[in-house]
């Protein structure tokens, strides 16, 4: 078991015990059964816990019925759930993953659970992580704005991309005290003329 679901396991046994759901947790976590998992997403009156685990299950396996709900739980306000969501979705291999990360993590509303998107983003390394992480970026800009670890990871999401098309919002992000330094790093990672 990897450290990934062993974590989700320890996490959800605790919710489903509490919710006196343990026999169901059990069978959810020993089945085999992919039908079954993505059962669990589709019936009605679910509990979280039961369609966290089978989404997680399905989408590690590469099953694509898992996309809809890892990506609910990407943008859930739990962060264990996002982090979870957002592996699972790495994994996934679906097309639409990049897309949907690149939507939340530009969603102004949802800004505060942007964190898990953002990283998602730079792990798949598609065509939309750019512009999304510069979209982002250049909001979090803006005097007071609380999402200083959004902008953070945007920032280092932007270097470890390596694109010349960052260089402008990094730039910007050197008169930000709180990413000064990673905007310098970020900024020393693209290759071309400084």
């Amino acid at each position: 078991m990897d450290e990934e679901l062993r974590a989700l396991t320890e996490r959800l046994r605790g919710e489903s015990a509490a919710a006196g759901g343990s026999a169901a947790y059990d069978r959810l976590v020993a089945t085999e059964d992919r039908d079954e998992l993505a059962a669990v997403l589709i019936e009605p009156a679910q509990p979280l816990w039961a369609r966290e685990l089978a989404a997680f299950r399905l989408g590690v396996a590469g099953d694509r019925r898992a996309f809809e709900a890892l990506v609910l739980l990407l943008n859930h306000r739990d962060p264990p759930r996002c982090a979870l969501a957002a592996h699972a979705l790495a994994r996934l291999g679906d097309p639409r993953t990049a897309r949907a990360a690149a939507a939340l993590a530009t969603n102004e509303l949802r800004v505060a659970y942007a964190l898990y998107p953002v990283r998602l983003l730079v792990e798949l390394r598609a065509p939309e992580a750019v512009p999304a992480l510069i979209t982002t970026l250049e909001r979090r800009l803006r005097p007071h704005d609380p999402y200083r670890r959004v902008a953070l990871a945007c920032v280092d999401g932007l270097g470890s991309l390596g694109d010349d098309r960052a260089r402008p919002v990094l730039n910007d992000a050197l008169a930000h005290p709180a990413l000064a330094e990673a905007a310098v790093r970020a900024l020393a990672r693209i290759p071309g003329p400084r």
